[in-house]
């Protein structure tokens, strides 16, 4: 009886080492395949073969006339500190709303040996529409008034 208490107690532990080992493999492979490094347009121009190999994210301005846009995908160009960037984004979804000329703009992808940054996912935002507001002015309020009102003279 002693030893089929032990075979069992072998056959549990077993189990559970090659569960926890499933379990930690999938773990780093998942971790590993989402994880993305974000870099500017110029560190990606010097990653060498580096570059074709990782899932990275690249942020700069949108080229202003150099979107084109087609369902689902976009191509169009980023700027960061005078170099460019030509992007070919292919989502799921459209562009967002925000995504105009001169909008900063995130890219997730790949970079391909073609010299294009192949986009799966596209973050935008306008850069006016956050603009801070001027000293001393009411938010929602412009600046300056639009008209001004001025007292006529008197017929009497």
């Amino acid at each position: 009886m002693p030893q089929q208490t032990s075979k069992s107690s072998l056959k549990i532990v077993v189990a559970a080492v090659i569960i926890l080992a499933t379990i930690g493999w999938l773990t780093f492979t998942g971790v590993r395949d989402n994880k993305s490094y974000y870099v500017t347009i110029s560190e990606l121009n010097a990653m060498g073969n580096k570059a074709y190999v990782r899932h990275l994210r690249v942020a700069g301005n949108v080229a202003p006339g150099s979107i084109k846009r087609s369902g689902t995908t976009a191509t169009f160009e980023l700027l960061e500190q005078g170099k460019k960037l030509q992007v070919s984004y292919q989502g799921t979804e459209p562009p967002p709303d925000t995504f105009k000329d001169d909008a900063q703009a995130l890219a997730v992808g790949t970079y391909g040996k073609d010299g294009v940054f192949h986009a799966t996912q596209l973050q935008a935002k306008c850069a006016s529409k956050y603009a801070p507001a001027a000293p001393g002015a009411t938010p929602g309020m412009s600046a300056k008034p639009t008209t001004t009102a001025t007292a006529l003279p008197s017929t009497r």
